[in-house]
């Protein structure tokens, strides 16, 4: 048994505990400034302070996806989520998780004062259609747009890049912290993470950091600055391999969609995950991407709303 988390069963719904996530991005940096996760960058756009990742959420959904359908879900597991509310340090989440198929379940998470913190699903292969597929397929035209003006949908990076996550580094500006210092901290541990005492005797890494992998590396889209963005959706899916510490991955990123919103516009990303050595395709992250209109100072005043 991977994890040791306490889950309560009613029916097809499973329960996890309340777990309070640790912020770990206050100095996250981009494009020579602070982003959004920062405490009073986070004020200057009204919000009541700093957002955890939503990646964070991730784990506390791993024991209950494990105890459905075990070491599958570190091989073709897929989480599929809609970030609704954000959580700063010091407040508690719940996981739940409903059976809906042999091979897909509907989650969300709520925050200890009753606000949805995501909705979403989980699967294994074969997949039905995720919550991001649907919501990706029902977009509509984004009209003008000011601040992602620059991507077209098909744009691709313009060369790979490499990527590999070990346990003591730094993930770099984005991500400034190491992935022992993220296991030391993480809601639901496995040994899995950190030791070759699993099914495929190398430690793999966590659902919650591939994102972290995907994203930490390379050039990225042109976005015009000085602006604030954040995490929308995202999609994290294993294509038959857990993605595993000490590899070496190649990753290569595409501009799947444009959106729009009252308050952000935004971009659909979708990157995948090749393991250099072998070529196999280990990984797809689909990550919906929001950029604050009123963080860009050159927004025109009449189409903020």
């Amino acid at each position: 048994m991977t994890f040791s988390t306490p889950l309560e069963r009613d029916g097809e719904t499973k329960t996890g505990p309340l777990r309070a996530p640790v912020q770990m991005l206050a100095e996250q940096s981009y494009d020579d400034h602070l982003s959004v996760h920062d405490a009073a960058t986070a004020g200057s756009l009204g919000l009541s302070g700093a957002p955890i990742e939503g990646p964070t959420h991730f784990s506390q959904f791993d024991p209950i996806a494990v105890e459905l359908w075990g070491q599958q879900w570190f091989e073709t597991g897929c989480i599929s989520s809609h970030f609704s509310t954000m959580v700063v340090e010091g407040q508690q989440v719940q996981a739940h998780a409903t059976r809906t198929t042999a091979t897909s379940a509907s989650i969300s998470a709520v925050r200890d004062d009753n606000a949805r913190v995501l909705t979403g699903t989980i699967s294994i292969a074969p997949h039905p259609q995720t919550a991001l597929e649907e919501r990706l397929a029902r977009r509509r035209d984004p009209g003008d747009l000011f601040i992602v003006d620059q991507l077209t949908e098909g744009m691709v990076s313009s060369a790979p890049s490499e990527t590999m996550m070990d346990l003591a580094t730094s993930n770099g500006a984005l991500y400034p912290f190491s992935l022992q210092r993220k296991l030391d901290g993480i809601t639901e541990r496995s040994s899995w993470y950190d030791s070759n005492d699993n099914p495929w005797g190398r430690p793999i890494v966590p659902m919650e950091m591939l994102s972290v992998l995907a994203n930490k590396v390379g050039e990225r889209w042109p976005i015009r600055q000085p602006s604030l963005g954040l995490f929308l959706d995202l999609e994290v899916r294993l294509e038959g391999t857990p993605v595993f510490v000490d590899e070496t991955y190649i990753v290569e990123r595409e501009v799947v969609g444009l959106s729009a919103s009252r308050r952000v516009e935004s971009y659909w990303t979708r990157s995948t995950l090749t393991e250099k050595a072998s070529g196999r395709h280990a990984a797809t992250i689909l990550l919906h991407s929001g950029v604050f209109k009123d963080s860009y100072p050159s927004y025109p005043a009449d189409k903020l709303a």
